[in-house]
């Protein structure tokens, strides 16, 4: 992996540590991509664990260094947090008019259909070679743990449900459990996989849980006051999938809490923390 094309755009002092975004070419996207790391003071001495945020719908990078304030609880806890833009962008880049498919929602998917499958490679993006890059170039051990809200939730459980022996952690805000049975699920997956409904079932939380190879921690905070509850997220789907296979599970509904970054830095302190207790095992 070559690290020259790797650049700094910003850089902030932020308890004790350093908040910087970084751009660089990503060979699995084929195109220029963002990502925000924060490296707690403790990285100045030693290599840390990292957590891995994965964001929602219409976001970048911007949204969780801004607005999560996570960086406090990181700080606390030594660990670093990396936190990606949510898909390929640039002029070459296929889009959509809607918010939910295109630049903005890659779905942490790997596209098989065109014009899609030339850049909409996400989940090979955040499983391999964003760690790559990271573990070369910042003091970071392999030892991970993921996260993410909304689009960023689904992929979050998705990408730890597929990847066994590759994090210690997982969780979620508010997360599409079920893609293949709510409406933004359905118009992605249609889009970037095509229309046989079997080839969304490796995608789709609620159906990998059943053939789950590890159980690893799993808390999931789903504000009642969501208005994308109902439409979108259904966590009781996950509930049940979890139950039948005896997958434990902590589902904290929070009363009400929307689906907004309000909500996210109400309780991402509780789950910083309870990604470093699995991080330090």
């Amino acid at each position: 992996m070559s690290l020259e094309r790797l650049e700094r755009l910003e850089r902030h002092a932020c308890f004790g540590g350093s908040q910087e975004v970084w751009s660089h070419r990503s060979a699995v996207l084929g195109c220029s991509m963002r990502f925000g790391v924060y490296l707690p003071p403790q990285a100045q001495a030693r290599r840390l664990p990292v957590l891995y945020w994965l964001s929602g719908l219409t976001c970048s990078e911007q949204n969780f260094i801004t607005k999560a304030g996570a960086q406090r609880y990181a700080a606390e806890h030594g660990v670093i947090l990396v936190a990606p833009d949510t898909s390929p962008r640039g002029d070459d880049v296929a889009n959509d008019d809607g918010y939910d498919l295109g630049q903005g929602a890659g779905f942490y998917v790997n596209a098989t259909r065109e014009p899609w499958a030339r850049h909409y490679r996400m989940h090979d993006y955040v499983v391999d070679e964003l760690p790559a890059l990271v573990e070369a170039r910042f003091p970071a051990t392999d030892v991970r743990g993921i996260s993410g809200h909304s689009m960023g939730g689904h992929g979050a459980l998705v990408i730890a449900l597929r990847n066994p022996g590759r994090y210690r952690s997982v969780s979620a805000f508010s997360p599409i459990v079920a893609p293949s049975q709510v409406p933004w699920g359905e118009k992605a997956l249609t889009a970037y996989l095509g229309n046989e409904r079997s080839a969304w079932k490796g995608w789709d939380a609620t159906e990998l849980i059943a053939g789950a190879q590890e159980r690893l921690p799993l808390l999931v905070d789903q504000g009642d006051a969501d208005e994308f509850l109902d439409s979108q997220l259904k966590p009781q789907l996950l509930q049940a999938a979890c139950a039948a296979a005896g997958y434990p599970i902590e589902l904290r509904m929070q009363p009400g809490y929307d689906h907004s970054y309000y909500f996210i830095a109400s309780f991402i302190g509780e789950h910083v923390a309870h990604h470093a207790r699995a991080l330090r095992a």
